[in-house]
């Protein structure tokens, strides 16, 4: 492994997963270099507009905060394709007319990137993106060898598993009782999981294991955090 700091931007983190390099980026997405994939987890797209569908008030903006970091993870790598790894929108409630136009104004800005999406468990309810967001869709496991990339963190016998639908996070102690919970990237012997994208998007707790490998996102840097 091997931390960068480009211009005096933010610390990236390159690993080598299944013999091929991997970047983690701060804005909570993961790059291959080899390929010139960027490949992002659970967006949720209009996952505040199916609450206020609902009557819960919650605040607006999200959809453009997503949108403006995949917009920043886009000029830092330039990918020549872009891979959702499930979850792109939350439910069909949340295609509010505001939110598509949103992500069809952000998808014309990017026509020359190829976007695949590989359907998760929100993707069934919400149904495919609009014929217009030009992304194409693919059942799990979308086969990349040596990567088989998928919604469900779950292993396969076919090669190493990178997914999400988890939105892991781990929580970190300092002096006393300050502790701090962050969003990871979380990597096992046959399964790597990546931090859900949304800016409204809730995370689970993990415990990472002896011999697994662990990633907190903490501001414009990723750092690797020992495993207990």
């Amino acid at each position: 492994m091997s931390a960068l700091r480009l211009s005096g931007g933010p610390c990236l983190v390159e690993i080598d997963i299944a013999g091929e390099r991997l970047v983690l980026l701060p804005e909570k997405a993961l790059f291959w270099p080899a390929r010139g994939w960027l490949l992002v987890a659970d967006v949720h797209l209009g996952k505040a507009a199916s609450f206020r569908a609902m009557g819960v008030p919650v605040p607006g903006g999200t959809t453009r905060e997503t949108l403006d970091r995949l917009d920043a993870a886009i000029r830092r790598v330039e990918p020549a394709r872009i891979v959702f790894l499930g979850d792109f929108l939350h439910s069909r409630a949340g295609r509010a007319p505001a939110t598509l136009e949103l992500a069809a104004q952000w998808r014309a800005g990017h026509g020359a990137i190829e976007m695949v999406l590989v359907r998760g468990n929100h993707d069934r309810h919400a149904g495919d993106p609009p014929a217009s967001l030009a992304i194409d869709t693919v059942a799990e496991p979308f086969q990349a060898a040596p990567f088989l990339l998928c919604h469900h963190p779950e292993p396969r016998e076919e090669g190493y598993v990178l997914a999400g639908h988890l939105h892991p996070a781990v929580r970190l102690f300092g002096r006393g009782r300050d502790s701090v919970r962050l969003p990871c990237f979380h990597f096992g012997e046959r399964v790597g999981c990546l931090p859900a994208f949304g800016a409204f998007t809730g995370s689970a707790l993990i415990t990472p294991v002896r011999g697994e490998r662990c990633f907190v996102v903490a501001d414009d840097c990723v750092v690797e955090t020992p495993v207990r």
